[in-house]
């Protein structure tokens, strides 16, 4: 391809200033360009916590995906929240256990959530308490999704307010060193789960007849 050629294409090519949701203040989150606008359409943006609020961490991984595009501006929606592997790792301690859980939630407002708590102890947990740990964390993360919004439980979750209150629980069965929320994913909107739920009464009929 010419010099020429590869130019005119990127002359072509348009910037578009790429904005975080609105619980996260609209805050820029860079710039990406396209030839049309629908080519932005789910597209992904990562950044972390502390690029986005001041006073944030670093080790906070952000996912957000382009949802909607205007003249100059691709504005997202969260995907996903994801602790670093190398922060992940400075928690792990020999002599101590490592009490994980994987769940998926419902919010009130009908949105699908996988997320991922996990706690730390000071020293070796045996198997029932661990057991009694991760139902700890299991029940509060369903009860926290059943008493809010998508956008009101990410934000407990990424501000730190729900590791806060699984640890102040947690720890009276076993001597907790840290608990944290090591990943959160959307994995569905509420159109999606009305279609789903809709093929699976489709489903039940055909098996009834």
């Amino acid at each position: 391809m010419s010099e020429r050629s590869v130019s005119k294409q990127s002359q072509a090519k348009r910037w578009y200033t790429v904005h975080a949701p609105e619980q996260f203040d609209r805050a820029e989150l860079g710039a990406t360009p396209a030839e049309e606008p629908e080519q932005l359409i789910d597209r992904t943006i990562q950044t972390t916590l502390g690029d986005l609020r001041e006073g944030g961490e670093n080790n906070v991984k952000l996912t957000f995906q382009i949802t909607d595009v205007g003249s100059d501006a691709a504005y997202t929606e969260f995907k996903r929240h994801e602790l670093t592997r190398d922060y992940l790792r400075s928690l792990v301690r020999r002599g101590s256990s490592k009490v994980a859980a994987v769940m998926t939630v419902r919010t009130t407002d009908d949105y699908r959530i996988e997320i991922q708590p996990v706690a730390f102890t000071t020293k070796n947990a045996d198997d029932s308490q661990q057991k009694a740990i991760r139902q700890t964390m299991t029940d509060i993360v369903r009860s926290a999704a059943d008493e809010r919004t998508k956008e009101e439980f990410i934000d407990s979750v990424v501000e730190g307010r729900l590791s806060s209150a699984i640890y102040s629980d947690a720890k009276q069965i076993y001597p907790l060193r840290r608990v944290e929320v090591q990943k959160t994913v959307l994995e569905a909107h509420p159109e999606e789960i009305a279609a789903e739920e809709e093929a699976a009464v489709d489903v039940d009929e055909d098996v009834d007849l």
